[in-house]
């Protein structure tokens, strides 16, 4: 398993409360949650690639080159 890098995160007090609900309605820390979430925006957004992307999953079938 990879190493995780540890950083401290000062967060509104709000933001924090919704993402207590939000990570305890998906029986997630808080932690896994806000890891959870920045992953799927960066692979929403193309800036992280995806393991399960169709691309890389998917057999190489050869071409036709007659």
């Amino acid at each position: 398993m990879a190493e995780k890098k540890k950083f401290l995160l000062r967060i509104d007090e709000k933001v924090y409360a919704a993402l207590e609900k939000w990570a305890a309605d998906d029986l997630r820390s808080i932690n896994s949650q806000i890891e959870y979430l920045l992953t799927d925006l960066l692979k929403k957004s193309n800036r992280l690639k995806s393991n399960n992307s169709p691309e890389e999953n998917s057999p190489k079938v050869p071409s036709d080159e007659n």
